[in-house]
């Protein structure tokens, strides 16, 4: 039994298909499937029932599912301890962020984080809170960027800043002549929003229902640069965090509205420490929201 095979099996029990665990391996899926075959052969047992619809874990699968993730988090501790005394930073960090976040926050950081340690690897999976959430939980990733609160048994979660959601308008909205809005000035208005599971979408909508109506969506769209085309023609208004409108877009204005905001932070998992690697980008992270917040300070 081969720490790869392990590796193997425990992407297949995720995805619960061979192709899709091949991609997050990066290897080839008749290479994996044969690494499989060789571990129920090595076992005696089948670990996998496979349909042409799903691939399930059968009992001595399940048995051993609990087994590798152990082993495989005890090998990691190891390696993690040994860089930690040798006092090396390297090695690789999944980093989950919203696609609100992603685009506007991570850039440049990540750069300057890249210079000072070269020898870290980052891969950046974009995804909705809920789903990085879950992969946290499932082990797939090793730290999220995150719109909190974020209330799952088994994460630590910790504030960075407060961000000022505006409100979009087309150029030519009645609207867009206010310096600021007030809630009653969009009651009647149609949205365009992100896609439901979106939390930005679900700030919209809670914010807006907190205050007495239930505001009428005519697109949603999973990129924040299509709901802000749509904006610009004539669809709809919108609301958009602040870090994405740094530059001037044509056909859009953004306004203020008083008590929108949200609050971004890191979440992990709480039982686990985290690599050198994963400890120093957290920290860089940290750093750079509080460079960020001051700059927002001052700019009030």
């Amino acid at each position: 039994m081969e720490l790869h095979q392990l590796r193997y099996f425990l992407a297949v029990a995720r995805t619960k298909h061979f192709s899709r665990a091949a991609e997050q391996c990066h290897v080839a899926q008749p290479s994996l499937s044969q690494q499989i075959m060789k571990l129920e052969d090595e076992l005696g047992e089948k670990l996998f029932e496979r349909t042409k619809r799903e691939v399930a874990l059968t009992s001595a699968g399940d048995l051993l599912r609990a087994h590798a993730e152990r082993v495989l988090e005890e090998v990691e501790r190891a390696r993690a301890g040994v860089r930690d005394l040798r006092g090396l930073v390297r090695g690789r960090v999944t980093l989950g962020v919203l696609p609100t976040v992603a685009p506007y926050f991570l850039p440049q950081r990540l750069r300057a984080f890249s210079a000072r340690f070269p020898a870290v690897e980052v891969v950046v999976h974009e995804d909705t809170t809920d789903q990085l959430a879950a992969a946290l939980l499932a082990k797939e990733i090793d730290l999220a960027l995150v719109s909190l609160p974020v209330e799952r048994p088994g994460l630590a979660a910790e504030a960075f800043f407060e961000e000022k959601l505006l409100v979009a308008l087309p150029t030519g909205h009645a609207l867009a002549k206010k310096r600021r809005l007030k809630l009653d000035d969009l009651a009647q208005e149609a949205f365009v929003l992100m896609k439901e599971g979106h939390c930005l979408a679900g700030q919209a909508l809670q914010f807006c229902r907190l205050n007495g109506f239930a505001p009428r969506v005519s697109f949603r769209s999973a990129q924040i640069e299509t709901v802000l085309a749509f904006v610009a023609n004539g669809w709809g208004i919108s609301v958009v965090p602040e870090m994405a409108c740094v530059r001037p877009l044509p056909g859009v204005r953004y306004r203020t509205l008083a008590g929108m905001t949200r609050s971004i932070g890191i979440i992990r998992r709480e039982a686990w420490a985290l690599s050198h690697a994963g400890r120093a980008l957290g920290d860089f992270l940290r750093d750079g929201a509080g460079k960020r917040r001051s700059g927002s300070e001052r700019r009030q």
